[in-house]
């Protein structure tokens, strides 16, 4: 069993529940080959997939999960949402909790949504990202390739490169690998840089030449130019010089 209830980041998990979970992954993985992919782990279990953000690729990730654990999915979408039309989120989710809901998977721009849900419901929470905060799902997935790649994550020497400061791998890989033993580099000009990396038990640098020949992991970050507040790059050639890579 795990530790935690709902999943929300992954500064919640301890390095048991991440073993837990990777070791899960690795004896579902095979279903994904068989003709008829589909297994009732979940049957009778019902799900909502409530993305208050738009983005395909992890709702689409979740979906397909859910149909082959043979689970019943809901999917609510911001535009089609009461939330859009001015209810509170508060009353969205009680009245969706009201059909029998067993799990909500919620994707938001405002960091901390997924949070709140749990103070509204009963059911479990997985967080699908929220801003900035954290993308736990996408960082166990990474924590994964990692491990099935090395053969392990203690010891790794990882360097997260990129727009460290609108990014949410910062906020729930950097403490996974810290979690489970491996050394975290941030790497990213000054304006990206984050004023307090030890936060995520990270070294920070903007000389990405003075890391990656010692990295095991390369991870890249686009610039999240949807979430910028202000920030400032050099032009994107000189960006592309000295933190991208080739």
């Amino acid at each position: 069993m795990l530790s935690v209830r709902n999943l929300i980041n992954t500064t919640d998990l301890t390095a048991d529940d991440i073993t837990q979970i990777l070791d899960t992954a690795r004896s579902m993985e095979e279903i994904n080959h068989r003709t008829i992919k589909k297994v009732p782990a979940l049957r009778g279990r019902t799900i909502v997939n409530l993305f208050l953000e738009a983005s395909t690729r992890t709702r689409s990730s979740f979906e397909i999960a859910e149909k082959r654990l043979s689970a019943d999915s809901l999917n609510v979408q911001g535009s089609s949402s009461s939330v859009s039309k001015g209810e509170c989120l508060e009353d969205t989710i009680k009245t969706l909790d009201s059909y029998g809901v067993d799990m909500f998977v919620c994707r938001a721009r405002n960091a901390g949504t997924a949070e709140l849900i749990t103070h509204y419901t009963d059911a479990r929470v997985i967080n699908a990202g929220d801003g900035k905060h954290a993308h736990p799902s996408q960082a166990l997935l990474d924590l994964y390739t990692m491990r099935e790649h090395f053969g392990k994550l203690e010891g790794l020497k990882v360097a997260i490169v990129g727009d460290l400061l609108h990014s949410r791998v910062v906020g729930s890989l950097a403490p996974a690998l810290r979690t489970m033993g491996a050394k975290v580099t941030l790497v990213g000009p000054p304006t990206f840089q984050l004023p307090e990396p030890e936060v995520f038990g990270a070294e920070e640098t903007y000389d990405f030449d003075s890391v990656i020949e010692d990295a095991d992991v390369v991870y890249m970050l686009r610039v999240q130019l949807e979430r910028m507040e202000g920030a400032t790059i050099p032009s994107k050639r000189e960006y592309n010089r000295l933190w991208g890579l080739t």
